[in-house]
């Protein structure tokens, strides 16, 4: 089975460059998801969490207090980096199990959308494919989904920068125009990177 990771930083475009592929028929994995289901109510993640930021960082009905602990982290790069190790242990334990059952039907290839290609990601994966995007067209994107431009700043310099992205990565996207090119671009990956493997979508 091939395994194909997509990574990039936050408002670059990661996920819907992901979801053009779920569009194509291909199995996506996506660690965002997985996040929020292990630090939703019951959630693997959580008595560590609770451990480590104290109380306040579990709301009432046994979820992690995202408000909380959001102004904690992206305020603190320690910070941010203990919960992302917290959080990223048991998402790829979910991943893990989740590629294998996939294995086991025989499906040709993954994909895992992964934010921060920690060591466990690039371990994972045949091949890479880093989104990258032009900073004003990141912060543009951070806005109307609500934040505010100099938190979308502050958590765009909490993450590795593009260069850094691409240093781990195969192929780049250059997500900064609109999503006709981008499907364009996306496009011309599959056929020259899957098509080639025998992994017809």
């Amino acid at each position: 089975m091939f395994i194909l990771g997509i990574t990039g930083g936050i408002g670059s475009g990661k996920s819907t460059v992901s979801s053009i592929l779920r569009e194509r028929g291909l199995t996506v994995l996506d660690a965002d998801e997985i996040s929020r289901q292990v630090t939703s109510a019951g959630g693997r993640a959580l008595p560590l969490i609770s451990e480590t930021f104290g109380p306040r960082a579990i709301n009432t009905d046994g979820s992690m207090n995202r408000r909380y602990v959001s102004q904690l982290v992206f305020n603190d790069k320690a910070d941010l980096d203990l919960l992302s190790t917290i959080v990223h242990r048991f998402v790829f334990d979910e991943i893990e199990e989740r590629t294998v059952r996939e294995r086991d039907k025989g499906t040709k290839c993954v994909v895992l959308d992964v934010p921060i290609p920690v060591n466990k990601f690039t371990d994972m994966c045949n091949q890479i494919w880093v989104v990258t995007c032009d900073e004003e067209v990141r912060l543009a994107r951070l806005v109307a989904r609500g934040l505010d431009r100099e938190e979308a700043r502050r958590r765009i310099e909490m993450q590795m920068s593009d260069d850094e992205y691409c240093s781990l990565g195969d192929f780049s996207i250059d997500n900064s125009w609109d999503r006709a090119a981008l499907e364009e671009k996306v496009e011309k990956l599959i056929k020259e990177q899957l098509h080639e493997r025998g992994i017809r979508i």
